[in-house]
């Protein structure tokens, strides 16, 4: 046996899911359809946003890679929700997709114990219904043996691709499906459904009139995701906002009997939060019109995509309506838009692990399981990567809670509610989300980082210095007193406060990070530490009394997360559930009573009953 891991996909999971299980000491193969595909940003040429941002500096928190490309390839970031609280800010990056493509692959090459190979996997190798993953079997008939193997084939399982009439087997556009693994996992008993995702034209940059559109700039500063990081220095490129309007709707609405989505030909369900524009004509008629940003797939190309007007109409149609929006009566079409649908497995037949209840060594991640979008599919691959070689190592699998990360609620969700249509992260699905803001990822998740052992020494004694820092921040601003002299200037907002601790200060409307940072501190007390480390300082301080009004209902939630509740646990031997419990318990297979008080269906009364029962069982 050559290697002891394999990953299935070169794709945004693949690369986390590859990599992790590499630099855990595991000899790792990762066999993708197209090598020079590898890490492609196919839909938005993008990184981050609302709640994204958050799970991209998770992964990098845990030892993974997108920070390290998002900062090494953007060619713009943004803070979004600025104005609004730190709970739902977020950083978002452009990305020149091509570097970054470029960069994935060539950190892929570089790492020692991972061989990559071009080919298709049809099949996997496994001795029965039950039995342990063995390894799989290629399109071209060769047979790759392992212990344990992650699944992230992303669009690409029996994908199709839909323009108009036009229809062909295919995970993108020129780019072949990978035929035949879906039919096979459905002949070994999993339950597979099918998903339909979609992407807008890409038109020429030179084509464009911008003196009619709006410009829209990224933040003077760039901030780097990676915690590994401590700046970022890449030109900037500047992004746009045009609209469409009654002419372009009238457009979309004389060809509807075109699309496929109204067709009948696309049975997958699409995304519901971020739909196609034949979608958002038809939902929203009253609408006069709809937001579409110009953005650049790369700092040197000359193809800009055109976010929020996906589209699978004809291709002579969509350059009809394309050009009834403002700065694009010229337009040239580079590439149409389209729709793509493809397998997905009930992300339900998976423990928290992210490895399969029916097949152990198998691991499955990304798209696979049903979600959309980059950064959802990169920590799930870290997760599942990272729980591949702990199996070897017959260590106990890695499982973020839901008060631990955005990574551990989207996980949480998915195996423990399904999906039945693309799965996208918002900050709204996390309960803790004050507690989960991006400026803290790394001090919250930094004992599990330790314990995984991805990060080097390095990178942890920069976290106890991190950490260190921001307590003796907090102890200087409980022992000082504001004072005329700290003031930037007479109009100072602090003004008012002359004479309170500094620390009862930042509690107030006017003490925000950025007015902590302009004070004039005797010694240059504060200038010593970094910006974000005062940042984090002062939210810490300023949210104190909501953080710990959470952390109270964060330890509720783990009491119920700590009654673990054993694999094999027969419910039928529990008097007084009712049948749709018993039997939605029977298919998830909780492994805690948090989890089962999650799953849909199951009643309040019947946790009741669960819990008496597994008292008794511990107490005998």
């Amino acid at each position: 046996m050559d290697h002891e891991i394999i990953v299935v996909g070169g794709g945004h999971a693949g690369i986390e899911a590859a990599l992790a299980a590499a630099r855990l000491g595991f000899r790792t193969l990762i066999i993708t359809q197209h090598l020079d595909a590898i890490g492609r940003l196919s839909c938005n040429p993008a990184v981050g946003g609302l709640s994204k941002g958050n799970i991209v500096r998770e992964v990098d928190a845990l030892g993974g890679e997108m920070g390290l490309l998002i900062d090494a390839s953007m060619i713009q970031y943004r803070i979004l929700n600025r104005r609004r609280g730190p709970a739902v800010q977020a950083p978002r990056a452009q990305a020149d997709k091509y570097l970054y493509a470029w960069l994935a692959k060539e950190h892929l090459e570089a790492q020692k114990d991972l061989d990559l190979f071009q080919d298709t996997v049809t099949g996997l190798i496994m001795d029965g219904p039950g039995k342990p993953v063995r390894g799989v079997v290629t399109e071209r008939g060769r047979r790759f043996e392992a212990k344990a193997v992650v699944l992230t084939t992303g669009t690409f399982m029996e994908g199709r691709i839909f323009i108009g009439p036009y229809s062909a087997a295919g995970g993108r556009l020129g780019e072949p499906a990978a035929i035949g693994l879906g039919s096979y996992l459905r002949s070994a008993g999993f339950r597979v459904s099918r998903l339909k995702t979609g992407t807008p034209a890409r038109v020429a940059r030179s084509s464009i009139d911008f003196r009619k559109v709006e410009e829209q700039p990224g933040d003077d500063r760039m901030l780097p995701f990676s915690f590994r990081n401590s700046s970022v220095s890449r030109p900037s490129e500047s992004c746009y906002i045009t609209y469409t309007n009654q002419r372009t709707h009238d457009v979309i609405r004389r060809n509807m009997e075109f699309s496929p989505l109204y067709s009948g030909k696309i049975v997958g369900v699409g995304p519901r939060y971020c739909p196609s524009i034949e979608d958002k004509v038809v939902r929203f008629p009253d609408r006069e019109r709809h937001q579409i940003f110009i953005e650049p797939e790369g700092y040197m190309s000359e193809e800009m995509y055109l976010n929020g007007i996906s589209s699978s109409l004809p291709e002579t149609v969509q350059e009809e309506f394309l050009r009834t929006l403002p700065g694009l009566e010229n337009v040239r079409v580079m590439r149409p838009g389209y729709a793509v649908e493809y397998d997905f497995l009930d992300p339900r037949q998976l423990f928290p692990s992210l490895e399969a209840k029916s097949t152990p060594g198998l691991f499955i991640a990304g798209q696979t399981n049903g979600t959309s979008g980059y950064e959802e599919a990169a920590c799930q691959g870290l997760i599942a990567g990272i729980n591949a070689a702990r199996k070897l190592q017959s260590k106990e699998p890695v499982v973020l809670s839901r008060a631990d990360a955005y990574t551990g609620v989207l996980i949480d969700d998915l195996v423990t509610l399904g999906t039945e249509e693309p799965y996208r992260m918002f900050t709204s699905r996390a309960e803790y989300r004050l507690s989960l803001r991006h400026d803290n990822v790394d001090l919250r998740l930094a004992d599990i980082a330790a314990e995984i052992g991805l990060l080097g020494p390095e990178a942890l004694e920069r976290l106890d210095e991190k950490r260190a820092g921001i307590e003796d921040i907090q102890e200087l601003l409980r022992r000082r007193r504001l004072d005329e002299s700290m003031l930037p200037g007479p109009e100072s907002p602090l003004k008012q406060h002359i004479g309170k601790r500094l620390f009862d200060v930042m509690k107030t409307p006017e003490g925000e990070p950025e007015q902590l940072r302009s004070l004039n501190m005797e010694g240059g007390a504060l200038e010593i530490y970094p910006q974000d480390w005062l940042s984090v300082a002062a939210l810490d301080i300023k949210y104190e009394g909501y953080i710990q009004r959470q952390e109270r209902q964060v330890a509720r939630f783990r009491k119920m997360e700590n009654i673990r509740i054993p694999d094999s646990f027969d419910y039928t031997q529990v008097e007084g559930i009712s049948t749709e419990s018993r039997q939605k318990l029977m298919q998830i297979r909780p492994l805690s009573v948090g989890q089962a008080s999650r799953i849909s269906g199951v009643r309040n009364s019947d946790i009741a009953v669960l819990l008496v029962y597994l008292g008794r069982r511990k107490e005998s």
